[in-house]
């Protein structure tokens, strides 16, 4: 390697990135031994060579620090071709402003050759498409003469024949820049915080260029320049495919992780979505979207939904709590019922929602989607003094979703219940029991009457070292019945039908459970008060926007977004869309103003401004599919 410094001289008492000491921990990974460490002092660059297989690991070692990185194929260099790192190339056939872990996760050259593959990403706040900072953005700034990554990367390039530039385009890490609506380049701070790092694994023998941002006039680098490490692995080590998630700002980082089901998902597929800190499938090989989702609708489907986040909530006070933090009446919800509900804020607007499980007189277990509505659980439990315990579950309880007209024929199949609980037969809508797979000693799990697709349906809990037996159980047992895996794109298009809220489409902080379609969440007549009640009650007797069923008369496809018109006024927008295989039409939720809101009423989806395109729509009823929802009580 050219230039590079070994481990042991770099990793020195108080270094603040000390592989074994502190990155392991705070990315719950332990790294192994790098083959070099390469410091690139601040406003300075670094190149150096990396063989096929290898791994790169830039760390921004003290925080809101940017790194630009070149990538060149070392045989073509010999050969005396330069082909390095395009990313007109990498964004177009990514289709995102920079790859992330996954299935599309490589960087290309111009020939459309990969150089390097994006392994683990802890900030996931990059740029992919701005130039290396140059003298001439300084000399335009006043600054003549001052330090800059093109020429930088001139200098420690120059020993490997690469042609000196003006300006060079790079992967700018930990860059905060952004593209706004009125079409201006902006940047900001970076979000990286001390020890962030992207991890990428060399595809070719590789010559490598790193700077640390030599930017110190503007917030790019937090206006001071500070030192970025970046670090050679071996290409006989194994590194997870990741990204960070972080339930708060301060918070430790947790990378992407499987699910207790990922045994059997991965040999089914490679189409998997990092799905709130879990990797779920998209869709499965040999089957595709179109088969999994006819699959659910006629026979039966499985699906992985181990994402959603459980809190157990248990003690004295546990009903009171739950009454306080979230819209229905705890008091009517017996033991073995479960309840759908909202979380709000004390606006009005929505936080989350979910659904309770009472497990006892004081035992409830709550599933949700963010990892945050369980720390507000908590910060309302301190803040009124309540004897209660909130535990985490997640990680705990990982379940399955088996949905579909012949899903009762298969559980009765495989499930066994004591005389004291319901049998798949007697287990009612919304209820759940405890049940063993295949015998009164077999793996111990929870059935649920519950469901995301319109369909007859039950979920089951595991603890997740069953995970792999459970599947396996399920599987066999569907097979004679046509089951098919269901990944999230089939998903989306049963929910939609169904009617179904989705976070960050139907809701969010500024929409109410009566704008999003779930007004029978709120139980207004309950004695206990609840934290939004007041903003609910004055949101109910006036209310602005509502959501709606559209049927769309046009096969081309509109979009989550796009407003809705009458004549040149937007009266609402589209929250979710597809197109119903059942129903052979386009369909849509939205939510418009009330004045727009009854039955029949024409209106008009804008696209690219809005008006230069319109397709025609009428507000219906929904749910779509199953009004009456027959087939999920049947």
């Amino acid at each position: 390697m050219n230039d590079v410094v070994p481990p042991a001289d770099v990793a020195q008492e108080g270094d603040p990135f000390l592989l074994a000491a502190e990155a392991a921990p705070r990315f719950a990974q332990a790294f192994p031994e790098p083959l070099a460490v390469i410091r690139v002092t601040a406003a300075s660059a670094r190149a150096f060579e990396v063989k096929a297989g290898q791994y790169i690991q830039v760390i921004d070692v003290d925080g809101r620090q940017c790194s630009d990185l070149l990538a060149f194929d070392a045989a073509a260099l010999a050969a005396g071709e330069e082909w390095g790192l395009d990313p007109t190339v990498t964004r177009t056939l990514a289709g995102a402003a920079y790859p992330q872990p996954g299935l599309h996760a490589k960087y290309f050259d111009a020939r459309m050759q990969p150089l390097l593959e994006t392994v683990q990403d802890t900030v996931g706040r990059h740029d992919a498409f701005a130039l290396a900072c140059t003298a001439k953005y300084y000399e335009d700034a006043g600054f003549p003469g001052h330090a800059n990554c093109s020429d930088n990367f001139n200098a420690a390039l120059a020993g490997f024949g690469i042609r000196s530039r003006a300006g060079w385009p790079a992967i700018n890490f930990f860059y905060n820049t952004f593209i706004q609506p009125c079409g201006s380049l902006g940047f900001a701070e970076p979000w990286s915080k001390p020890g962030d790092y992207v991890l990428l694994k060399a595809l070719k023998d590789l010559v490598v260029a790193v700077s640390s941002c030599a930017d110190d006039i503007d917030p790019a680098n937090a206006w001071q320049p500070t030192d970025i490490e970046a670090r050679i692995y071996d290409a006989a080590h194994s590194f997870p495919r990741a990204m960070a998630h972080r339930m708060t700002p301060d918070s430790p980082v947790r990378l992407t992780r499987p699910t207790a089901f990922a045994p059997a998902t991965e040999t089914l597929t490679r189409d998997f979505i990092d799905y709130k800190g879990y990797w779920l499938p998209r869709s499965f090989v040999g089957h595709g979207t179109l088969a999994e989702y006819w699959a659910c609708r006629e026979k039966v489907a499985v699906m992985d939904l181990s994402a959603l986040r459980k809190f157990d909530v248990t003690g004295p006070d546990a009903e009171a709590l739950l009454q306080k933090v979230q819209t229905r009446d705890m008091r009517k919800l017996a033991v073995g019922q479960v309840v759908y509900t909202a979380v709000c804020h004390a606006h009005g607007g929505m936080m989350d929602d979910g659904t309770v499980f009472r497990l006892g007189r004081d035992v409830f277990r709550f599933v949700c989607g963010e990892d945050t509505t369980g720390l507000w659980l908590q910060e309302q439990a301190t803040a009124s003094g309540f004897n209660v315990h909130i535990r985490e579950a997640t990680d705990a309880l990982h379940n399955l979703a088996v949905q579909g007209p012949r899903s009762r024929e298969l559980l009765k199949k495989i499930l066994w219940t004591s005389p004291l609980q319901p049998t798949p037969d007697e287990l009612g809508w919304f209820r759940f029991a405890a049940a063993r797979l295949g015998g009164p000693t077999g793996i111990p799990l929870v059935v649920s009457r519950t469901g995301y697709t319109g369909e007859l349906g039950y979920e089951l809990w595991c603890a997740p070292k069953d995970g792999p037996a459970l599947w396996n159980a399920v599987m066999e047992a569907g097979t004679p019945l046509g089951i098919v895996p269901l990944g999230f794109d089939a998903l989306d298009m049963l929910r939609i039908e169904a009617g179904l809220a989705f976070a960050g489409h139907e809701f969010c902080d500024q929409t109410d459970p009566f704008e999003a379609g779930i007004g029978f969440t709120v139980a207004l007549s309950k004695p206990d008060d609840f934290i939004g009640r007041a903003a609910l009650e004055e949101r109910k007797a006036h209310p602005r926007r509502k959501l709606v069923g559209l049927a769309i008369a046009s096969n081309e496809a509109a979009s989550h977004g796009d407003g809705l018109y009458v004549g040149r006024a937007r009266v609402g927008e589209i929250t979710s869309t597809t197109r119903s295989p059942i129903l052979d039409t386009q369909i849509a939720l939205a939510r418009v103003d009330v004045a727009y809101s009854a039955l029949d009423t024409e209106l008009q989806v804008g696209q690219l401004d809005g008006h230069r395109k319109r397709l025609d729509a009428k507000v219906v009823a929904f749910p779509h599919y199953d009004p009456t929802k027959s087939r999920v009580r049947a």
